[in-house]
């Protein structure tokens, strides 16, 4: 059975928040080697949980589909927190990055 568009969108937003992760870590592990505090120790273990949970929801989008059911709104659901945490983690790279 092929992927819906909406899980396909789901998907995509699960790749771009792994990437957006990925670089949060890198730069949290850069501050943590240079400050020492444990606030910049927690920003790395949440980006680390983040990445862990995106990558594992991309194996389950394209080794599981119906993990996800059938129903057109469960799509759409799933579709629509992926999005929620791409808008989150698009706020949170670019202060951080400043």
């Amino acid at each position: 059975m092929a992927m819906s568009t909406l899980l396909v969108v789901a998907s995509a937003f699960s790749a771009v928040n792994a990437v957006l992760l990925a670089t949060l870590t890198a730069v949290w592990v850069r501050n943590y080697r240079t400050f020492k505090t444990p606030l910049t120790l927690g920003l790395v273990a949440f980006a680390v949980v983040m990445l862990l949970e995106n990558a594992t929801a991309l194996y389950f989008f394209f080794s599981m589909n119906m993990l996800y059911s059938s129903a057109e709104v469960v799509h759409q659901v799933v579709a629509a927190l992926r999005g929620l945490q791409f808008v989150a983690l698009v706020f949170l790279t670019w202060v951080t990055m400043k």
